[in-house]
């Protein structure tokens, strides 16, 4: 459930300033309204204005984002437990912020047989904060050119 989550969010984030593409030329507002009334969880809102981004200077990068969903789907602990990963390359598995995310939903849900990687855990939050900072940075910085471009 949180993939599937995700995985729509972050493709409806990353489409947005182009399917509103009208408003953004007629009047002057804060444009990161646009991506974050399609997200309400920060790894996808990070991600997302990342490729909304990306998506309005290249136009044919949106047709990379169901491939990078996809990738993302077979990379993180959807359907299977990150138990499995060898213990020497749990903290660069950690790197991928869905881990974090899908393996402390699983603990809410499941409870006792689920244990959570503390210091993985950590490292993936981690990268989702450095994705939602970097992200609105990087989203502020292209911000002026939106309207010019689209």
């Amino acid at each position: 459930m949180p993939w599937q989550f995700f995985s729509t969010a972050l493709s409806s984030c990353s489409d947005s300033l182009i399917s509103n593409a009208n408003l953004l030329t007629k009047v002057y507002f804060p444009r990161l309204i646009v991506p974050a009334a399609a997200v309400a969880f920060a790894a996808s809102m990070g991600a997302g204005l990342w490729l909304a981004s990306l998506n309005v200077q290249y136009r044919d990068f949106r047709y990379v984002v169901p491939f990078l969903v996809q990738f993302g789907l077979y990379v993180s602990p959807v359907g299977f437990s990150s138990a499995i990963v060898p213990a020497k390359w749990q903290l660069l598995y950690a790197l991928n912020p869905m881990v974090g995310v899908i393996e402390g939903f699983r603990w809410a849900i499941i409870g006792k047989g689920a244990a959570i990687n503390p210091l993985g855990f950590s490292l993936s939050m981690a990268i989702v904060v450095l994705l939602l900072v970097t992200g609105v940075r990087q989203f502020r910085r292209m911000e002026q050119r939106f309207a010019d471009v689209i």
